[in-house]
């Protein structure tokens, strides 16, 4: 243990040391707990008029993070969500700094105290059947750009990959023989194979024979054979939903994104009968009780179960109070 008060040297031990060797989380949580530490010393430095290289550890207490959570909520105008997972960084870089700093013990707590922040959990966005057709219809497969993203665009609503799955994909993580498959890496390091419609296999068939574009193996390149970036899908989502709305109206409506199209797959499975333990084995999720959200997204399935319950009697009585005062709370 160390007592050790500056701030720098235990920040870059949590990065290095806990999170990378001991922990070994994704790479995906490591730049999410990085960005989180840029934007909170950025505004350290802002509030303390002091360079982060220089600041001490008990410099940063509960006060100057809640200040730093409520700018990013007010000023920056990030959701509830978003906060949140901030907080969870700075939670678990102070679960570090207690057994390296005891001698902060009470400063720590106070920080570990400070509480998420409850939202309204909004129904999860997905697409119909007929938004998704017009969407794979968009783009322009007499092109090499459109091929791409015909294909990226199937494969994403068929497997329901996250977005840093989709565009992590090689060449060597598709299988397309007996057994054709998917393989990637999720959340948690996690390995999952998911299964490929003999739609989704001819489709790659076909795009695995173009020419390829660098020497990465990437799946789906950009146009200089590099990884494609989250603003480059963001770029071909916009542009095809904006063509595919002229056919189908009600995507002007909706903003469309990889994780929509999960979202859509998933439905899809539960509509078709298939056991939520399954479906969180296809999407990796941690727990099956994650997939409890999809229960509530669709009036359809809510309407299906409402046609198997017996009527009610739905006849009206007219209400006479029982007592003056009940008749006078009544009537408030």
């Amino acid at each position: 243990m160390t007592t050790d008060s500056n701030l720098a040297p235990l920040l870059e031990r949590f990065f290095t040391q806990r999170l990378m060797q001991q922990r070994q989380v994704s790479p995906h949580t490591i730049s999410s707990y990085r960005d989180t530490f840029r934007m909170f010393l950025k505004f350290t430095q802002q509030q303390l008029h002091r360079p982060p290289s220089q600041l001490k550890f008990n410099e940063i207490d509960a006060p100057l993070i809640v200040a730093f959570l409520n700018h990013l909520e007010h000023q920056q105008k990030i959701s509830v969500r978003s906060r949140n997972l901030r907080l969870t960084a700075i939670h678990s870089f102070f679960r570090y700094a207690a057994f390296e700093t005891p001698d902060y013990f009470v400063q720590i707590q106070r920080v570990l105290a400070i509480p998420s922040k409850r939202y309204t959990r909004t129904l999860v966005r997905f697409l119909t059947r007929p938004e998704v057709d017009a969407l794979l219809a968009a783009p322009d497969q007499r092109t090499w750009f459109g091929r791409r993203d015909h294909a990226f665009l199937l494969l994403a609503v068929q497997t329901g990959l996250r977005l840093s799955e989709m565009t992590g994909l090689k060449r060597e993580d598709v299988i397309l023989g007996t057994g054709a498959h998917v393989r990637v890496i999720g959340k948690g390091r996690k390995e999952r194979c998911t299964p490929l419609a003999k739609a989704t296999v001819a489709i790659l068939k076909t795009w695995m024979r173009e020419p390829q574009r660098g020497d990465d193996q990437v799946l789906f390149p950009n146009a200089q054979g590099g990884r494609l970036s989250a603003d480059g899908v963001h770029y071909l989502m916009v542009r095809h939903c904006a063509t595919a709305s002229k056919v189908c109206p009600s995507l002007k409506q909706k903003h469309v994104t990889v994780h929509v199209l999960r979202h859509t797959m998933a439905l899809d499975l539960l509509q078709a009968g298939v056991d939520r333990s399954v479906i969180a084995l296809w999407l990796g999720h941690e727990s099956v009780e994650m997939t409890q959200i999809y229960l509530d997204a669709t009036l359809a399935m809510k309407e299906k179960a409402l046609a198997k319950t017996t009527p009610l009697n739905g006849r009206q009585n007219r209400y006479h109070a029982e007592d003056k005062l009940l008749d006078f709370l009544n009537s408030l």
